[in-house]
């Protein structure tokens, strides 16, 4: 059963500030995948223990990836061993949620709209369920536009003067493709993560927020379901594979690529000389307050129910999401960050920005609308992603109509997941 933290906390907040230099808390952190994060977490916890020398961190050996790490901490919870405070993946936090292991954060926020202002607004975003807030983003990636800008120019285009609406990326990709048999003018994968993408485009979501019924069948679900259609069938899109098209864009025969930002950097070593590479922002069709975009990467949960920990933990944890701790994490992993502030500020990433241009519209877009990557419920949560990864196919490759087929899909889906 959760603990439900209270004034207590707070309490435990002010004893700890005020016995600092009597006493010295410790903090155990968990982590996955060390080829990515061993670094940054131990300057991270250096940066921290400088600011707050009565607080150790100790760093757990790390999980080999978020999956794993995971198992770990279940096993640890029977085990009663978990540590304080634990990184794991932004679509594996509500495993530990469901499970009461992940502790809810709002009462330690104090005034939460307050806290979002400061800058924190995107990390709370990425770990909120039915209103409560379980964990904080670190780390984010989301889909964003891919344009080789040569190919662009050639087909009378300017990066400059890039479509901003789908019908205009779709006339652009078009063009593209009829440069020559060679080049192809516009790809995206048959993937849910993908259209949610496109869904929150619209302003839409998956399901309604206490997941009790599917809503990607409303206006927003078609149009994004669409977009796949209209990719093919006015852009001529290719049935070719992930792994193809990663290979064809950095190549230098894709023009327009929707695919995460995560593979900014791979696709600029793979590009090399051959032309400049070029982000641009997903197009968005709704009220930019409805408007979300869902978001990979890790967040911060915390597992302790002891109090005193607790304000510890929670002193740790703002600080990884500050814009300090986020200067760290993007310097070092190269992911975006989850606070707007350090995306706003000059003074924290100019000169990463000055370095690496092409990055800073990837931030910007998850500073304005990183959400959830939406986790569908129960056992057949995951196998029924894959019914929509082929109903995509079937409306982008088989000619099968948008409307009826999201509307079979949805209902589908609303018998596997047990809503009817």
């Amino acid at each position: 059963m959760k603990q439900s933290l209270n004034a207590t906390v707070a309490a435990a907040l002010v004893g700890l500030a005020a016995t600092a230099a009597h006493a010295e808390t410790a903090i155990r952190v968990h982590y996955g995948i060390p080829t990515i994060w061993a670094a940054t977490q131990e300057a991270l916890a250096e940066a921290f223990m400088a600011e707050n020398p009565d607080i150790t961190v100790v760093i757990d050996g790390p999980a080999e990836s978020y999956e794993e790490g995971v198992q770990r901490l279940l096993r640890e919870a029977v085990a009663g061993t978990l540590p304080d405070v634990a990184f794991v993946g932004l679509n594996l936090w509500r495993v530990l949620e469901a499970r009461g292991l992940a502790q809810p954060l709002d009462p330690l926020m104090g005034d939460k709209a307050a806290f979002m202002a400061e800058g924190f607004g995107p990390a709370v975003r990425l770990g909120t369920f039915n209103d409560t807030t379980y964990a904080l983003g670190v780390s984010a990636s989301t889909l964003m536009i891919y344009a080789n800008p040569t190919l662009v120019a050639q087909a009378g285009g300017s990066m400059d003067a890039f479509p901003e609406t789908w019908d205009g990326l779709i006339e652009l990709a078009a063009k593209i493709d009829a440069l020559g048999p060679t080049i192809d003018g516009i790809w995206l994968q048959r993937h849910d993560w993908r259209f949610q993408s496109l869904l929150g485009s619209y302003g839409g979501r998956p399901m309604t927020p206490d997941e009790s019924d599917i809503t990607f069948d409303d206006a927003a679900g078609l149009a994004a379901a669409a977009l796949f259609h209209r990719f093919s069938q006015e852009a001529g899109m290719k049935t070719y594979g992930t792994n193809e098209a990663r290979q064809a864009f950095p190549a230098g025969t894709l023009g327009i690529m929707l695919e995460s930002s995560s593979l900014l950097t791979r696709f600029l070593q793979g590009a090399g000389n051959k032309f400049e590479i070029a982000l641009k922002r997903i197009p968005i069709n709704a009220d930019p307050a409805s408007v979300y975009f869902p978001t990979g990467g890790s967040g911060l949960v915390m597992l302790t129910t002891d109090p005193t920990q607790q304000a510890a933990a929670w002193r740790y944890m703002r600080f990884v999401t500050s814009p300090e701790g986020a200067k760290i994490i993007v310097e070092t992993t190269g992911y975006a960050p989850t606070n707007a502030v350090v995306v706003a500020d000059e003074a924290y990433l100019a000169d990463f920005y000055a370095a690496n241009p092409a990055v800073r519209p990837a931030h910007e877009q998850i500073a304005d609308f990183a959400g959830p990557w939406y986790a569908y419920p129960g056992a057949e949560g995951v196998a029924v992603t894959d019914l929509i990864a082929a109903a995509l196919v079937d409306i982008s490759d088989g000619g099968a109509e948008p409307d009826a087929t999201v509307k079979a899909l949805a209902e589908t889906l609303r018998t596997r997941l047990g809503m009817r």
